[in-house]
């Protein structure tokens, strides 16, 4: 087991939390002890919540000391930390997708942490390129810590690349479901935990696009009810604006529903998701480079993708029965 192994379960646990992090990136934390044993795998999870690293050194001094009984805000967790360490992970190597923060933010800083546990390596994935978080690398360094980057660096940059993107004014994708066959219509194809999934990712963007032959076929509600979150702001993409006022999507309160035939909206807005059927899947503008894909594990009739593109996997996983993941294309 190398460096590459280890930096890859980082990243298998930071893309199941991409989107849900925003406006923070997607970060997964890694812990090894001297001898190669595995002490922790964990990300960061939201915002406000302690980050990956936080995270993973507070599940491997677990590991290490049952009896440490950890706060919860992350605040107060990283100064627990601090005085009731007692250098168990001294020696040990810690992998990073991103470069440890140096700053105080909602949060001290993750590279404080790191040095003061008198850990031996950490292994860095990319350099972070935001200035107020950046410094991490040459404060580890300056307290005689190795740190080596560019581990699995292409790898890294695909996971953060969201948040660069959002960073920088926009980043949006497009989310399709469809069961095993390749049918996208005929209402509900995946399971209760992908859509919960999906709701926990609408609950952060800053719009949800559909098409019009959605709200006239399927009249959906596009909340976030199943985690009790906001509900995003619509734009409907069509070019009539004649819509039954009692469709559901105009009852949530506190949303602005947008009725526009332009794309400009969508792209002037920092995080915002498609949610395409087959016909909107097919015409999508070829700026946007992302998906979001959940399959079920079950064959269904009705109309299937029509797509030429050619969509490389960035990461899959599962949610129950179904299959998810993320995809680009050039």
């Amino acid at each position: 087991m190398n460096d590459n192994f280890f930096m890859a379960l980082a990243l298998d646990a930071a893309w199941p939390y991409q989107g849900l992090t925003y406006p923070n990136p997607a970060v997964g934390c890694v812990i090894v002890d001297r001898n190669g044993a595995i002490l922790a795998i964990e990300a960061h999870q939201q915002k406000g919540q302690a980050h990956a690293e936080l995270r993973a050194i507070s599940a491997a001094l677990m590991h290490l000391n049952s009896e440490l009984k950890f706060p919860q805000d992350p605040s107060d967790l990283h100064s627990f930390i601090l005085k009731n360490h007692n250098n168990l992970l001294q020696g040990a190597c810690v992998y990073v997708t991103l470069e440890p923060c140096s700053h105080y933010g909602s949060t001290p800083p993750c590279s404080l942490l790191l040095a003061s546990l008198h850990v031996k390596r950490v292994c860095i994935g990319i350099k972070d390129t935001n200035r107020e978080a950046s410094g991490g690398i040459e404060f580890l360094k300056s307290h005689k810590i190795n740190v080596e980057l560019g581990i699995m660096e292409k790898e890294c940059k695909s996971l953060v690349a969201p948040f660069r993107a959002w960073q920088n004014g926009h980043f949006g994708f497009v989310k399709i479901a469809m069961s095993l066959n390749g049918v996208m219509s005929g209402g509900q194809i995946t399971s209760l935990y992908s859509r919960t999934h999906m709701h926990a990712i609408r609950d952060k963007l800053t719009l949800l696009a559909v098409g019009g032959n959605t709200i006239r076929t399927d009249n959906p509600r596009l909340d976030a009810r199943l985690v009790n979150g906001k509900a995003p702001d619509v734009l409907i993409l069509s070019n009539q604006d004649s819509f039954d006022k009692e469709a559901k999507v105009f009852s949530v309160p506190n949303r602005n529903v947008y009725i526009e035939p332009s794309w400009e909206r969508f792209f002037s807005t920092p995080f915002a998701m498609v949610e395409a059927g087959p016909n909107l899947f097919s015409n999508l503008p070829k700026s946007i480079k992302y998906m979001l894909l959940y399959r079920s594990n079950s064959m269904k009739q009705g109309v299937g993708i029509n797509q030429k593109d050619q969509w490389k996997m960035l990461w899959q996983g599962r949610n129950e029965d179904d299959s998810y993941g993320w995809f680009y294309r050039e």
